[in-house]
């Protein structure tokens, strides 16, 4: 059992409340850090000082918040109307159980049951609209007793693993978040390394862009969970990554084309090492590099992911060995980044 893994995904930490998985993970990397702050946004920053062999400042982004609810609105018989937080299918929602509020009151998403539909309606996705959060409350009183309008709702997912695969909640991004304590918690490196636990991100990178203006590294990676679209299609042929198949190296997508020198030395680097990785394919989407280099006059940056399969659920499955080599990649990229990668001639 990864228990790293399982701590990060167990935590709640929707989008602007990031505070209980900031605290652990603060706690996780205090004794490995030179010094850590928490930035005006919510970003938890910590410095890891090189050993002074390469003259670089790398900032390493992997963002905390998970996707998740808020709480509208509470009808008169005690049941929670809610919007979504990040990008979430209407229909992963019914049945799920969730936490609302600090006080993580326990609640279930339902909506009118099967046997009530006309024969349409059965054949209709039913809209987070109709929906509602069931947390025993008989009155509209007894209910704001308990929770407040704007509360954040998490959902609840034990981790759990399945021979080589592992099933959690917000592996994006708490894989990135694992992999990134994984890296602090090794020896010095030959430059100083920033990590940037950030907050926001599934509600337009916001805290990466806060973080990067104030750290001014020269270069940054960022480490992601990307989308693995392996199952099969009309085809049985896959538009994007794999599980199993190595970590995916970003080339562009809906908000940025990665820094080309980055993206080659990250590649020739898995070939040296004999990791396997994997493109992702050029398409939507976005990760925080899209903000970090546009920053001050511009960073360097690129992004390595491992993929997950059923992204932006209540129910995400990663590949342990693909976690791992994730980690090796991004490591044998940092013992080995030199500042003439990012030298143009012209």
């Amino acid at each position: 059992m990864n228990e790293l893994l399982k701590k990060l995904t167990e935590t709640a930490g929707v989008s602007s409340a990031e505070k209980e998985i900031r605290i652990l993970i603060r706690d996780l990397i205090a004794d490995y850090v030179d010094e850590w702050y928490v930035d005006p946004l919510g970003n938890l920053i910590a410095l890891k000082s090189g050993t002074g062999a390469v003259d670089l400042r790398i900032m390493i982004d992997a963002h905390m918040d998970e996707v998740g609810l808020m709480i509208t609105g509470v009808d008169n018989n005690g049941l929670l109307k809610f919007e979504t937080v990040g990008g979430i299918d209407d229909r992963t929602l019914l049945g799920k159980i969730v936490q609302v509020g600090p006080k993580k009151v326990t609640g279930v998403i339902g909506a009118r049951p099967i046997h009530l539909l006309n024969t349409n309606q059965r054949k209709s996705v039913v809209k987070r609209e109709s929906m509602r959060i069931d947390i025993g409350a008989k009155t509209k009183t007894t209910a704001t007793g308990k929770i407040n309008i704007g509360d954040l709702a998490a959902f609840v997912t034990e981790y759990e693993e399945l021979g080589p695969t592992a099933i959690g909640k917000a592996f994006d991004d708490r894989a990135g978040c694992a992999a990134l304590i994984e890296l602090l918690q090794k020896e010095s490196y030959p430059f100083d390394i920033i990590a940037a636990f950030t907050v926001q991100e599934e509600v337009g990178l916001r805290g990466a862009q806060v973080a990067a203006y104030g750290i001014k590294p020269d270069a940054a990676i960022v480490l992601e969970c990307t989308p693995a679209y392996d199952l099969p299609t009309d085809q049985d042929i896959s538009p994007n990554v794999a599980l199993g198949q190595g970590p995916a190296i970003y080339v562009m997508d809906r908000v940025t084309i990665q820094d080309p020198r980055l993206v080659s030395y990250i590649m020739r680097t898995a070939e040296d090492n004999q990791i396997p990785i994997q493109i992702r394919q050029p398409g939507g989407g976005g990760t925080n590099t899209g903000v970090i280099q546009a920053v001050h006059g511009g960073v360097p940056a690129a992004t390595i992911a491992i993929p997950g399969r059923h992204a932006h659920t209540p129910h995400m499955i990663i590949n342990l060995e693909d976690y791992a080599n994730f980690i090796k990649l991004t490591e044998a990229v940092l013992r080995s980044l030199t500042p003439q990668i990012f030298k143009r001639s012209i």
